[in-house]
């Protein structure tokens, strides 16, 4: 029991109490790791079987931290649990399962891109406008679908999906659903929300999976409760309803992710479901000063809908927080630059003790300028990651066509590369006899000139190679495998010819993959070394594994939802301006501008010893040069905690400047300012939804029906249902005028003014 001595009194009881529901609300810099992995420890060491331990996370980065400590406290009985993300988890376990809902077991994960080429092909096929139906805004339709547990044949058939769907002129966006969902099926492929859709199918429509799986997992432990959607909701619900020994994790106050799916209710409700409900909060913070952790706890404080907690720190209470006016955003990322440069030399840091967070990743380029003026080391966190490389990409396709020859994106994507007289017109034909003889593309390059007329004879021969890939395949190690395949497919002759700095580039690359499967082969902690197995991991890596620079010494630059999870000894939390932070598209609803609120709080308790927030009074915004004024979220902090530094002076005379200016001279800054007031606040009316897929609009109170007889192009509006939006084109004669608005929440839709009842909220830009 000796792991338990290092614990304090509210984490030792939440480690102790293993039966029943329980839910540890864990505030920021908590020990939540700790907590969780020496709770899975005590488990062990309370003589439960490791088989029948669930543990969920949202990085694999994290899963393993957690497996390596359980290993050194409790030995092999480690290897046993299963542990890993929502994903990975279900992927294993369909794999198992796969063949109750039609799918194979060696079953393609599609990632992003993946989706994104099928969902191009179905919109070029069907003739759509690709600006009514963008890429991105479909996928995005799809994955909601998905995360609220609506298939495609539910999609259809709701009424106000469907409404919304004919409102926006999108009508077809359920058959392009239904056909992405057979390309799929028929390709042996799922997406990244498919594995968590298609397990909730699977325990929904399988008596004897979800009974045998309940009583596999007798204890469920889940990390970042908070983060959790639907899918994933009704998964833990389902998997822990027989016991119901179910400890979740988490912080109402880091939910950041409602964009994606993440639904506060799990966590604020969690006691709804399970009356019997534990609760542990941890509320010291190891990891800042007292000041920052005070800051903190003044920001949440204003949000109405949370889990009171007192977080608090005993750590020394440190540097105020300096807040620091800049000019414009150029002059912003030249005063964090100065900053980083002297604290760097003055108190003898590494470059990457120090993270710039900012909202929008458009404001990384201020920030990147002023670093390389000084030659400052920086790396945007969440760029192109390895795995995203184009030859890398090319490499793995041939290993997905080695297993699962169905997978038509992987097929597509190499049958002429390196390049083998296979040109696009006969790729073409191969989909077109696909889909009218219902089989795979191929099943047709085996047989070409059956389905095809004058098929060139290269397609035998790609079709062979790919034979033959398989059968190495089984019988060898994943690098062994792997170099087979490079070499063969013509991929590792055709990057090593080409001398440029590109080629020698790429090719140092895939060298460096093959590397990573030699480690891989040769690694002592699993059984299963094939290159399948390897595949399966790249597949379901999440972003904190695909950095293969993490550990460079450089200044890291990040959105503030890249940074949770991670801590940094100096922050400097950027661009705290009305309307950018929190954004625009935040202030229609309260839960829209609490979640923002969250997001600072996320920002500012990454920082352990110092923090600085800054903000610009001018901006340059589509070209245009605006006036800012200082966030709302600014003025909810308590001013005895802050540093002001104003000693950047604007270049220009406005009263705004001045009034801005004045107010914030005062020497007391143990009295609260008023310098960062907001305009009066009202609170916004309930927010109405069109739809589970969608949010109204939510009018202003000063909405007033204008005279649009004089409406011009460039004029801003606000329409009851679609929101704010600007005149981009007016046609037609009164009174039958018709105006082509680019609204913000929806895109561009045209309206006849007669009927349009829009609010003229101001002249032309």
């Amino acid at each position: 029991m000796d792991y338990l001595a290092g614990l304090n009194p509210e984490q030792k009881a939440a480690v102790l109490q293993i039966k029943g529901p329980v839910m540890i609300i864990a505030g920021a810099g908590s020990g939540k790791t700790r907590v969780i992995t020496y709770r899975v420890a005590h488990l062990i060491r309370s003589r439960v079987d490791s088989f029948n331990i669930l543990v969920l996370t949202f990085t694999n980065k994290a899963a393993r931290e957690m497996r390596e400590r359980i290993n050194h406290i409790c030995g092999p009985e480690a290897k046993n649990i299963w542990m890993g993300t929502f994903h990975s988890v279900f992927a294993k376990l369909l794999r198992v399962e796969a063949d109750k809902i039609g799918y194979p077991s060696n079953f393609t994960i599609y990632d992003t891109d993946d989706s994104k080429s099928v969902l191009r092909a179905i919109l070029k096929e069907m003739n759509l406008d690709d600006k009514l139906y963008a890429v991105n805004f479909v996928l995005n339709r799809i994955s909601a679908a998905k995360n609220n547990l609506i298939s495609w044949q539910a999609y259809q058939k709701d009424e106000q999906i469907q409404s919304e769907d004919h409102a926006n002129r999108r009508d077809l966006l359920g058959k392009v659903y239904e056909t992405y969902a057979q390309r799929c099926y028929r390709a042996g492929a799922m997406d990244f929300d498919d594995l968590l859709f298609k397990t909730n199918e699977l325990l929904r429509d399988h008596p004897d999976v979800t009974n045998k799986y309940q009583h596999k997992f007798k204890y469920i432990m889940v990390d970042e409760y908070q983060d959790t959607n639907r899918s994933q909701y009704m998964i833990v619900k389902r998997l822990a309803a027989v016991n119901e020994n179910i400890c979740v994790v988490g912080d109402d106050a880091q939910s950041i992710y409602a964009f994606r799916g993440a639904n506060i209710q799990n966590i604020l409700n969690f006691e709804k479901d399970y009356p019997d409900l534990k609760v542990f909060k941890l509320e010291q913070n190891y990891r800042s000063t007292q000041n920052i952790v005070n800051v903190a706890n003044s920001i949440i404080s204003n949000n109405k809908e949370q889990l009171k907690k007192n977080v608090f720190s005993e750590k020394e209470a440190g540097d105020r927080i300096k807040i620091m006016r800049a000019f414009s955003d150029n002059e912003e990322g030249k005063m964090v630059a100065d900053t980083i440069m002297q604290d760097r030399s003055t108190n003898g840091m590494k470059w990457h003790d120090f993270a710039i967070l900012y909202r929008t990743n458009a404001q990384s380029r201020s920030m990147e300028e002023a670093l390389r003026k000084l030659n400052i080391p920086y790396k945007i966190y969440g760029g192109l990651s390895f795995y995203q490389r184009k030859e890398i990409k090319d490499l793995i396709a041939y290993f997905r066509l080695t297993f699962n020859p169905n997978d038509e994106e992987a097929l597509k994507r190499v049958i002429n590369y390196p390049k083998r007289g296979i040109g696009d017109t006969t790729v073409d034909r191969i989909i077109v006899a696909a889909d009218k003889n219902n089989i795979t593309p191929f099943e047709v390059v085996l047989q070409p000139n059956y389905y095809i007329e004058k098929a060139p004879a290269s397609l035998s021969a790609f079709a062979a190679m790919i034979q033959s890939f398989q059968v190495l395949a089984k019988n060898q190690s994943a690098y062994e495998a792997a170099l087979y395949i490079a070499q063969h497919s013509g991929l590792l002759k055709d990057l090593y010819v080409d001398k440029s700095i590109e080629g020698v580039n790429r090719y140092e690359n895939i060298q460096e993959l093959l590397n990573g499967i030699k480690e891989f082969s040769e690694r002592e902690d699993i059984e299963e070394k094939g290159l399948d197995v390897f595949m399966q991991d790249i597949a379901l890596l999440t972003n904190d594994d695909k950095d293969k620079n993490k550990d460079a010494d450089t200044v890291s630059l990040m959105t503030i939802h890249s940074s949770k999870g991670l801590e940094f000894p100096q922050v400097f939390v950027v661009g705290l301006e009305e309307n950018l932070f929190p954004s625009q598209m935040s202030l229609n609803s309260r839960s829209d501008l609490e979640e923002e609120r969250r997001l600072f709080y996320v920002a500012v308790t990454r920082a352990e010893r110092k923090l600085s927030i800054s903000y610009a009074t001018s901006r340059f915004k589509f070209g245009t040069l605006i006036n800012c004024e200082p966030s709302r979220f600014l003025d909810e902090i308590d001013a005895k905690y802050l540093e002001l530094d104003f000693s950047a002076k604007p270049q220009q005379s406005s009263s705004f400047f001045d009034d801005e200016r004045n107010a914030w001279s005062r020497k007391d800054t143990n009295t609260k300012t008023d310098a960062y007031k907001p305009k009066p606040a009202t609170t916004p009316p309930p927010v109405k939804t069109t739809s589970i897929l969608a949010k109204a609009h939510v009018v202003s109170n000063d909405f007033k029906i204008s005279d649009t007889s004089n409406l011009q192009v460039g004029m801003q509006v606000e329409h009851e249902r679609f929101g704010f939006g600007k005149v981009i084109n007016l046609e037609g004669n009164k009174p039958d005028v018709k105006a082509t608005i680019f609204f913000k929440e929806i895109g561009q839709k045209q309206l006849l003014l007669k009927f349009a009842k829009l609010s003229i909220i101001n002249g032309i830009e």
